[in-house]
């Protein structure tokens, strides 16, 4: 996970090599206008990154096994 609640998480996007920029832009491609509105971005196995908004969470189920 490199973003919960809204936050990014700094040494999970240094490990993973991504930067706040390229996060950012993937957070905007996705329509969401702030990381306020992000409940999180996951770097799923195939490489991509996954932007879940709030108001798309639930009850976050599918992020239980998700490390942070």
């Amino acid at each position: 996970m490199l973003v919960r609640d809204g936050e990014l998480l700094d040494p999970a996007m240094r490990s993973q090599r991504i930067s706040r920029d390229s996060l950012l832009q993937v957070v905007r491609s996705q329509g969401v206008g702030g990381l306020e509105l992000v409940a999180a971005v996951v770097l799923e196995t195939n490489g991509r990154l996954s932007v879940i908004t709030r108001a798309q969470q639930g009850s976050g189920s599918a992020l239980a096994d998700v490390p942070s």
